[in-house]
């Protein structure tokens, strides 16, 4: 008897996005606004260490930085589904271009600096989510996971430029001259997303913005749905394999007086992470990036419990860099994530996991740096690394039993054997 064929899944080219003009635009504004955050981001963590010699402060510096999406984040993102997307971005854009360049001012206070940057950090909430929400408009289907995976490896490529560049620019071009091209990379972001087509606001209620409700329905509607509820737990649990990001400065310390330790650790990350994204979304079918996604989740933590044996200086980049690699399951769940959520509450839940994300990885990074003053910054590392790698091993054996419904989501009935479920909050 002959076999069956399982009809042969099409594969779609990196060509084919970059094909579709708006999301050029898309893609270029996050470009922008990425490279911008990430200069001034690596340049305040090893300042603040040169200043301190200490791991808490760093870190704590480090972990401020998620406060504002935390407590503001799921409230503001729901504006992405009460007001054209396109606006909301632009808005964001040069609200954020206007406190950058006050952040520029000679003389400013330090706390009214402070106030600056929780505003500027703040109002990137209401930016992403509406970025994220409107991709799958422009891009659908199996286009929408090559976006989401460009869109990642455009994240951590910017990330890596900023790592290495970003203190070079700040001492050779100086602090307030370097916040103020920041500034100009909102407005030129603005400006090319104003060629987005005009889209009405999903919502139908402007006129009556309930913006706390919203949040609840979002939580109700992630957490009330088994299948939202899993890919949620596989984007939060980042909290664990980003802890080395934010003892990068004093974990290179150990090596070394040399910048370079620090810059080269901070890279290694998104530099698995671009190299596992482009692997995943480009070779591996939709069917099995649904699969692998368990173990890939493993492959992000298992690396760095190696790091309590203090390995040296090129075994621990290359053991960062494996945990990039495993991380790109977030592709997937990115991709799932958003075919389960309907459009109308895109804005909402994408506030939702995005917030659950920064409090996580803020919190981490915290507890982190406290313990490296104790501990030191490797066994803080491993540690982290073993209770991530606990926790994905017990979402790996319940993502077995929920896999099915999210492939029929996904994939639609033409997937043999999958059971499709509709999100309970439809």
């Amino acid at each position: 008897m002959g076999r069956h064929r399982r009809p042969t899944e099409p594969r779609i080219t990196y060509r084919e996005i970059f094909a579709e003009p708006e999301f050029r635009r898309l893609w270029a504004a996050q470009t922008l606004s990425s490279l911008g955050d990430q200069l001034a981001q690596v340049a305040l963590a090893v300042l603040v260490y040169d200043r301190t010699q200490s791991p808490l402060l760093t870190a704590l510096t480090y972990a401020l930085t998620y406060l504002p999406p935390i407590m503001g984040g799921p409230v503001l993102s729901g504006l992405a589904d009460h007001f054209p997307r396109r606006r909301v971005m632009v808005v964001s854009d040069l609200v954020r271009m206007a406190l950058m360049g006050l952040m520029a001012v000679d003389g400013m206070p330090f706390a009214g600096l402070c106030a600056l940057v929780f505003l500027t950090i703040l109002m990137a909430s209401p930016f992403s989510a509406a970025r994220a929400a409107l991709l799958p408009d422009i891009l659908e289907g199996d286009k929408y996971v090559l976006g989401a995976a460009i869109t990642n490896i455009t994240h951590q490529a910017c990330q890596m430029l900023g790592f290495v560049a970003g203190g070079a620019l700040v001492a050779f071009v100086g602090t307030r001259e370097a916040l103020v091209v920041n500034a100009l990379t909102f407005l030129v972001s603005a400006a090319v997303l104003i060629g987005l087509r005009h889209r009405p606001a999903p919502a139908r209620t402007l006129s009556r913005l309930r913006l706390w409700g919203g949040t609840r329905e979002g939580a109700r509607m992630v957490f009330g749905d088994r299948t939202l509820r899993s890919l949620v737990s596989f984007a939060w649990l980042c909290s664990f394999y980003t802890v080395p990001e934010g003892l990068a400065a004093p974990y290179g310390a150990t090596f070394g007086a040399d910048p370079l330790y620090v810059g080269v650790l901070m890279a290694a990350m998104p530099t698995g992470m671009v190299a596992g994204s482009f692997f995943f979304s480009r070779f591996v079918r939709p069917t099995g990036r649904i699969k692998a996604m368990g173990w890939m989740s493993i492959l992000a933590c298992a690396p760095l419990v190696v790091c309590a044996l203090d390995p040296a200086f090129p075994v621990t980049v290359l053991l960062w860099a494996l945990s990039g690699v495993g991380s790109a399951y977030q592709v997937a769940a990115n991709t799932a994530f958003v075919s389960a959520v309907p459009p109308e509450g895109r804005g909402r839940a994408f506030g939702l996991a995005q917030s659950g994300i920064l409090a996580g990885q803020g919190l981490g990074i915290l507890v982190g740096g406290a313990l490296a003053q104790v501990i030191g910054p490797q066994t803080v590392v491993a540690l982290a690394g073993m209770a991530g790698l606990s926790t994905a091993a017990i979402l790996a054996l319940v993502w077995t039993r929920v896999r099915g419904d999210v492939l029929g989501v996904v994939l639609g009935p033409a997937a043999p054997a999958a059971k499709v479920t509709a999100p309970s909050s439809c």
